[in-house]
Order: C-alpha cells, then structure tokens, then sequence
C-alpha cells in the first residue's frame, strides 16, 4: 500500500486570494495539486467505484474551499483543502500544492507554490 497514489494535477479555480487588496479585488486563477495515499487494493480488484476516492468529490472540495475564501495566503488554502480531504475522505495521507501563477512579487516569477502534507490520525 505504501506506493499507492491518487493524484489529481491542476484542478484550476478562479478566486481573490492574496494579500494585497488589489489582488483580492482583481482575482487570478489557481492550481491546486491533491495526492492521496490510500489502501487501494480493493477498488483494483472489483473496479467499483465505491472502493476508492471519487476524483469529483475532491474536485467539489477544492472548488468549495476556493469559494469559502478568500484567503490572504496561500498556506491558508492548501491547509484547509488538506485537512478538509483528511477528514472527509478514507485516505492516509493527502499532499495539498497551491499555485498562483505570476505572482506580484516585483520579479518574473512563473508561479510561487506551497506544499502541505497532512495524515490521518491514527488510534
């Protein structure tokens, strides 16, 4: 099971996320990254759908933690997609990057990430 992965790769969303005002008025799209790790042997062996993550359902999460915002930072968004996947999904683990492509940062920047990790906590 160590080795088994779900990984959803540029879920985009449009929000108004940041901490300046003009971003938060502006808006920008946003890549989200979701890797699960979970016991996957059992949505291999029957191919039902019921066994394993519903990819949608994350989709769903992403898109409604986006709109509960917005969020001044970045740690902020990928901490509550994180902890949202934890507790509402069968997975060990979830790995949550955030990406705001061409940050304001007075420099060429092609996009500033956070990566968060968050595990299931056991007993």
């Amino acid at each position: 099971m160590a080795g088994e992965r779900i990984r959803l790769r540029n879920i985009t969303v449009y929000g108004s996320h940041g901490v300046t005002a003009a971003e938060r008025e502006v808006g920008r799209p946003f890549e989200v990254d979701v890797e699960l790790r979970a016991d996957l042997s059992a949505a291999a062996e029957t191919d039902d759908l019921g066994a394993t993550v519903d990819y949608a359902a994350i989709c769903e999460l992403v898109k409604r933690v986006n709109e509960a915002g917005p969020y001044l930072l970045l740690e902020a968004f990928a901490g509550r997609i994180a902890k949202e996947v934890v507790d509402s999904f069968p997975v060990d683990e979830v790995t949550v990057r955030v990406r705001k492509p061409h940050p304001p940062v007075g420099a060429i920047v092609g996009a500033a990430e956070v990566e968060i990790t968050r595990s299931r906590r056991k007993g």
